[in-house]
C-alpha cells in the first residue's frame, strides 16, 4: 500500500500512540506489556497508582526498555514498510531523546506531533519531554496552537461558557480574497478581513494577549521564531520569544520553519466551520462564513512552517458540533465530496461533551456554499503553498493599527542582496518573485502607502 501510494506522488504519514496503553495489570485480557515486566512500562505516581492524564495507563518512555520499544518499532516502519514520516500523538508524553535519537534519518522522514505540555512529565518532571520549548533546534515538528488561538479566540481547554463568551472571531469586511500581479515580475496579494471581539454582555478581557492580537498573529505566521525580530504596539523591537502568552510563557518556541506545523482545525475537537458557526452571530450569512472559512486557509497557507488542512476544510466540513466525535461513526464524520451536503444539522451530537450546543438553532447552509468554497481553497492551496516556505518580512510597526501588512520575495538574476529559495517556481521570466499580502483587522476598508511599493507597477490578478 505504501509502495502504491508512493508511486503516484503521495507520502505516507503513520499516526502513532506510544503514550498510553489500552490495559494493565496480570489479569486484563488486553493487558500485553504489564503481563511481561508487571510494573516496568506504566508511569506511576508518589502513592504507586498509574498517572492517567494522556487519557489512561501513561507508558514510562523515560524507562530504557520502553524508549527501546519505541526506537526498535519506528525502525521497523521506516526499514520494513518504508513509510514517510510519523505524527506523535501527545508527543510531550514521549521524552525528548526517545525523539530526538531514534536511529530514523531525519533528512528523509518527517517527525512531528502534538508538543503539549502538561500532566506528571509538564515542566520535565520526569526527565526533558519532547514538549514544544524542549524541540527548538531538533528539527522535529510540533503543533502551533499559538496561531489557532488567535485565530479562533479562547482556547480548546476552556469552559464551554468561555469558550463563547470571550471570542476573538475572524470574520470579512466585505472582500473575501484578491490577486494583484504585474508585467514585470512582481506580484502582490490582498486579503482584506474584519476580526472582531465580542463578550456577549460581560465585561471584556483586560490583558495585553488582547491588545496584542494582531502581533502574535505576526509571530506566528513567522513560523513561531523565537529569534524572529518585529516591531510591537509599543513601538520595540522586539524577538518572538519576548511576546508573551495569556499565561505569561513565551509565545515563540522554534529555531527553524520545520519546527512549526500550522493550523486552526484537527481532528480534535469542532471542525473549523463547526467553531465558525458557535462563535460568529447568527445574523451573518452562509457566504460570510465561507469567507471566514477561506481566511483562515489562507492564514495557514501564506504562513511560514509546515501547512496543516483537516479534511473537510475545503468544503466547510461540519460534524453537527461534534467536538469528540472518534466514536460517533459516519453519522457524524461523514465527508461528502459530491457537495450536497456539508453534514451540518444531521443531529444532535453525543451529550457527553457537547450539551452545551444543543441549544443552539440550525443554520441553513447551500451546495452552492461548499462548491465555491471548494474551488476557493484548492486555488488558493496550489497556487499559494508554493511561497509560503519563503523568508518574509513585515512592515515595520504596521503604519494602519489592526493590519497585518508583509511581503515575500525570491531572488533571481539581477537581485544580488536576495537569495533564490525557489528556482523553478520564482524566476526572472514569470511574475511571481515579490509577493505582498495585506490582513485588514478594521471594521472598514483602509489604503496602505508604501514608497517601496511605488515603482511596482501592480495589476489585479485574474
Amino acid at each position: 500500500m505504501v509502495q502504491a501510494l508512493n508511486f503516484i506522488g503521495l507520502n505516507v504519514v503513520l499516526d502513532v500512540v506510544y503514550n498510553h496503553l489500552h490495559a494493565n495489570g496480570p489479569h486484563d485480557k488486553d493487558s500485553v506489556l504489564d503481563k511481561i515486566v508487571p510494573g516496568y512500562d506504566l508511569r506511576r505516581n508518589n502513592d504507586g497508582f498509574i498517572e492517567n492524564s494522556t487519557c489512561v495507563n501513561n507508558t514510562a518512555s523515560e524507562h530504557y526498555m520502553v524508549d527501546r520499544l519505541i526506537r526498535d518499532d519506528l525502525l521497523n516502519w521506516v526499514v520494513n514498510y518504508k513509510v514517510d514520516g510519523f505524527r506523535f500523538d501527545l508527543m510531550g508524553h514521549i521524552m525528548k531523546d526517545t525523539m530526538e535519537t531514534n536511529g530514523v534519518d531525519g533528512s528523509r522522514i518527517y517527525i512531528y506531533g502534538e508538543g503539549w505540555n502538561f500532566g506528571e512529565v509538564a515542566n520535565n518532571g520526569r526527565g526533558v519531554n519532547a514538549s514544544q520549548f524542549s524541540l527548538s533546534g531538533t528539527g522535529i515538528g510540533s503543533f502551533n496552537d499559538r496561531t489557532r488561538d488567535a485565530t479562533l479566540g479562547g482556547s480548546i481547554w476552556s469552559s464551554s461558557s468561555t469558550r463563547i463568551r470571550y471570542r476573538f472571531i475572524v470574520t470579512y469586511n466585505k472582500i473575501a480574497y484578491t490577486f494583484f500581479h504585474t508585467n514585470n515580475k512582481h506580484h502582490i496579494t490582498c486579503y482584506i478581513a474584519h476580526v472582531s471581539v465580542s463578550n456577549l454582555g460581560v465585561e471584556p478581557l483586560k490583558f495585553p494577549y488582547h491588545q496584542n492580537i494582531v502581533y502574535l498573529l505576526r509571530i506566528g505566521m513567522a513560523a513561531n521564531l523565537k529569534d524572529y525580530v518585529l516591531t510591537n504596539h509599543e513601538g520595540k523591537d522586539v524577538k518572538g520569544s519576548e511576546i508573551l502568552m495569556h499565561d505569561a510563557t513565551p509565545f515563540a518556541y522554534a529555531s527553524q520553519p520545520t519546527e512549526t506545523i500550522n493550523y486552526v482545525s484537527a481532528h480534535d475537537n469542532e471542525t473549523f466551520f463547526d467553531i465558525i458557526s458557535l462563535k460568529t452571530p447568527m445574523k451573518i450569512s452562509v457566504d460570510e462564513r465561507c469567507r471566514i472559512n477561506h481566511l483562515a486557509s489562507s492564514m495557514i497557507a501564506l504562513s511560514q512552517g509546515i501547512p496543516f488542512f483537516h479534511a473537510g476544510d475545503e468544503i466547510l466540513h461540519s460534524k453537527s458540533l461534534d467536538r469528540d466525535s472518534y466514536n460517533s461513526g459516519d453519522w457524524f464524520n461523514r465527508l461528502d465530496f459530491s457537495y450536497k451536503s456539508n453534514n451540518w444539522g444531521v443531529g444532535l451530537p453525543p451529550k457527553g461533551k457537547n450539551k452545551y450546543s444543543w441549544p443552539l438553532p440550525i443554520l441553513q447552509t447551500s451546495k452552492q456554499s461548499y462548491s465555491c468554497h471548494a474551488q476557493q481553497f484548492l486555488r488558493l492551496v496550489m497556487h499559494q503553498i508554493l511561497i509560503a516556505s519563503l523568508p518574509f518580512r513585515f512592515s515595520k510597526g504596521n503604519p494602519v493599527p489592526d493590519t497585518i501588512v508583509m511581503s515575500i520575495e525570491d531572488g533571481h538574476k539581477g537581485i544580488p542582496s536576495v537569495s533564490q529559495i525557489d528556482p523553478v517556481y520564482f524566476n526572472s521570466n514569470n511574475s511571481n518573485s515579490f509577493v505582498v499580502v495585506i490582513f485588514n483587522a478594521r471594521p472598514s476598508e483602509f489604503s496602505f502607502l508604501s514608497p517601496s511599493l511605488k515603482n511596482r507597477n501592480l495589476e489585479l490578478h485574474p
